[in-house]
């Protein structure tokens, strides 16, 4: 019989609905009843792709007698950390103080005053390594809460106590300037692995936010060593087993340092970033691999991620089935020579097995190989590696597919609009750039209510009923950005200035300029979350700068800029130490510094010909964050086309920057010039 799980939209909940153990949502009612019957809660943190997420729940959660003793001795509470990030947070900063470290699934023990007092991630279900089984640690906690309850609410207490008096150091409230720039790319340099490409070493994730700050300071200062790392480190993961060889798109992480083997799971920021650095690659350089990736992943994200709503699933799984039954991790995408010669025949199955890197002794687990293009000698014929090419996927498409976590989450929407607009009109395929629109149309229709507060996700065009946090309305609005300079449609930057409203009310600190997850009305827990740092993707605090200060560029408002410029003083202090960390907020940093330069194209429509000639050149400029307008002169949708008139009768570009403007040109070259192109 399905428990209390069974009426969410999260799919992680989903797949718990019918586990023995009696599961309640993370709700006021289920530490209500944990008061009532005077026991601790089980905190049960973890997301639908996560594989050891999966394999402690078969352990442990599917067991009918580890589900007995939960249910005598705790109440049960499982969060998608997806879905409410900042509870999450909270308690992942506790995991984190107490153990050194941390990750999913997490385990967490509270009082029902939702106090934490012990911590885990996976339990196995017998011991070993040295670790206890999950039912010794349940017996464990069911003991010490009976027997010598005073000790856990002390630790409890003490912990909470803990929690909020950590003040984030903040620096101050000014921006960085050329001299932590400078710092920060030398420390990068420091971390950069010259063989392999990338920072540290394993396991390696790949390093969007920081290509993108590097990107855009060669843009603005012409730094070539800072290209080279973002061009190799680009190259290295494409040719890398992290990168789907057969259908585009990126996996979350490499265990190794090589890029061979990822962890299989697939998630839409990763995608969403990555397509658009590649993008940003192909502009800086014209890669030929650079646009091959950019436009694959696109078609990656639009083929297996987009939703029947119009919007993008967060993921697809690590695991899959092996044709036994048995659910592996990497089953879908991995090959062995054997495999090969069966779809292919002997003569093209040996080509792929050089092209590929496909090995007698495998590069994963018994003896199959992650496909990937190790650099070789041998020359290759195009048209038939395309046709090998097309066998295999359309083989392998055959096969037991991963699942999909079709959650739609806002903020990774957003980054998914923003890299789909953008390679969509860098490579001429307005499909993707509809595919953007759509999903834009989604979030206004079904995420925003109509004071233009944001729902944090959806499921099957229903909106989910957690809060959204500061990330989901910075990348929103991001998005939105992306789409108004585009699509020459204005509403775009009206509804991202409406989320941005909120940004500057609601997650802002008006003594100190420091952002906040959770808005000020938000759900209060033991701690208000505050995390600058940027990790899988932008922080809500780092993203909430860049589109503070891109909408700051249009509409020329003081509060946008202001707050953007005070937020990205936790760059100042960061930067310089941890540029890894903080690789988007010192890209928004970049943006600060050049300007960044405002772009207003004008022309008798959006379909003549000189004018969308200025309007791509304009969008393909170097020019860090560089915002564009496109719409005819007397168009009010956008203020930066305010007394904007044709130059001879012809279309004209205007380009200004730090509140003094160049003359007008009708010439893209001189545009292109003017914009770093």
């Amino acid at each position: 019989m399905p428990n209390r799980l069974a009426h969410e939209t999260s799919p992680y909940l989903l797949q718990h609905a019918d586990n023995p153990v009696d599961w309640w949502p993370w709700s006021d009612e289920a530490f209500a009843e944990a008061r009532e019957r005077n026991v601790p809660v089980l905190l049960s943190v973890g997301y639908a792709s996560c594989h050891w997420c999966h394999v402690m729940a078969h352990e442990s959660f599917e067991d009918r007698a580890t589900a007995d003793e939960l249910n005598a001795h705790f109440v049960s509470i499982k969060v998608d950390r997806e879905e409410r990030p900042d509870v999450d947070a909270v308690y992942m900063e506790a995991v984190q103080a107490a153990t050194g470290q941390g990750g999913w699934p997490m385990t967490v023990f509270l009082t029902p005053d939702a106090e934490p007092f012990y911590f885990g991630t996976y339990f196995p279900p017998a011991p070993r390594h040295g670790m206890p089984s999950f039912r010794q640690v349940l017996q464990g906690v069911h003991q010490a809460w009976d027997e010598r309850r005073h000790e856990v609410d002390e630790v409890a207490g003490k912990i909470a106590r803990d929690l909020a008096d950590r003040e984030l150091a903040y620096g101050d409230d000014r921006m960085p300037g050329e001299q932590e720039l400078a710092q920060a790319l030398l420390g990068l340099t420091r971390e950069y692995d010259p063989q392999r490409g990338g920072f540290g070493g394993a396991p390696k994730f790949p390093p969007s936010m920081v290509i993108e700050f590097l990107l855009r300071h060669h843009a603005r200062t012409g730094a070539e060593g800072a290209l080279q790392m973002a061009r190799d480190t680009c190259e290295a993961m494409a040719r890398g087993g992290i990168y789907d060889q057969l259908g585009g798109g990126f996996a979350r992480y490499s265990v190794d340092r090589d890029w061979v083997v990822p962890h299989f799971e697939k998630m839409l920021y990763d995608n969403a970033l990555l397509c658009r650095v590649y993008a940003h690659l192909w502009r800086a350089t014209g890669s030929d691999l650079a646009r091959r990736v950019a436009l694959e992943t696109a078609d990656f994200m639009v083929r297996e991620l987009r939703t029947d709503q119009g919007g993008f699933a967060s993921a697809l799984d690590a695991d899959s089935d092996d044709g036994t039954g048995r659910h592996v991790e990497g089953a879908y995408y991995v090959w062995t020579p054997a495999q090969l010669r069966e779809v292919l025949g002997p003569e093209d199955a040996d080509l792929a097995a050089r092209y590929f890197g496909v090995t007698e002794e495998g590069t994963f687990e018994e003896g199959a190989s992650v496909l990937r293009l190790p650099q070789r000698e041998e020359v290759f014929d195009a048209g038939r590696i395309d046709g090998v090419r097309e066998r295999l996927l359309a083989a392998r498409s055959a096969r037991p597919a991963p699942g999909r976590d079709d959650k739609v989450v806002a903020a990774w929407n957003g980054l998914a609009i923003a890299a789909l607009a953008e390679t969509g009109a860098y490579f001429d395929r307005p499909d993707l750039v509809e595919a953007a629109v759509a999903a834009g149309d989604l979030l206004v229709r079904l995420h925003l209510d109509d004071q233009a507060r944001i729902a944090r996700t959806s499921k099957d065009g229903r909106a989910g009923a957690s809060a959204g946090v500061l990330e989901d309305y910075a990348d929103v609005a991001e998005g939105f950005l992306a789409l108004a300079s585009v699509t020459g449609e204005g509403v775009w930057l009206e509804f991202s200035g409406l989320l941005l409203d909120h940004v500057l009310a609601r997650f802002t600190d008006p003594d100190s300029g420091a952002l906040y997850d959770t808005a000020s009305d938000a759900e209060r827990l033991i701690r208000r979350p505050q995390d600058p740092t940027d990790n899988a993707a932008p922080s809500g605090w780092t993203a909430a700068a860049g589109a503070l200060l891109g909408y700051a560029a249009h509409t020329g408002s003081e509060p946008h800029r202001t707050t953007a410029e005070r937020a990205l003083g936790v760059v100042k202090a960061l930067g310089p130490r941890v540029p890894r960390f903080i690789g988007w907020g010192l890209a928004v940093a970049e943006a600060a510094l050049d300007g960044p330069r405002e772009v207003a194209v004008v022309g008798p429509s959006l379909d003549d010909p000189a004018t969308a000639a200025l309007h791509r050149t304009a969008l393909l400029g170097a020019a860090p964050g560089a915002v564009v307008a496109v719409g005819t002169p007397e168009s009010d949708e956008f203020p930066l086309l305010a007394d904007r008139p044709l130059v001879g009768g012809a279309p004209a570009a205007y380009v200004c920057r730090d509140f003094t403007c160049d003359a007008p040109t009708t010439d893209p070259d001189r545009l292109r010039e003017a914009l770093g192109g």
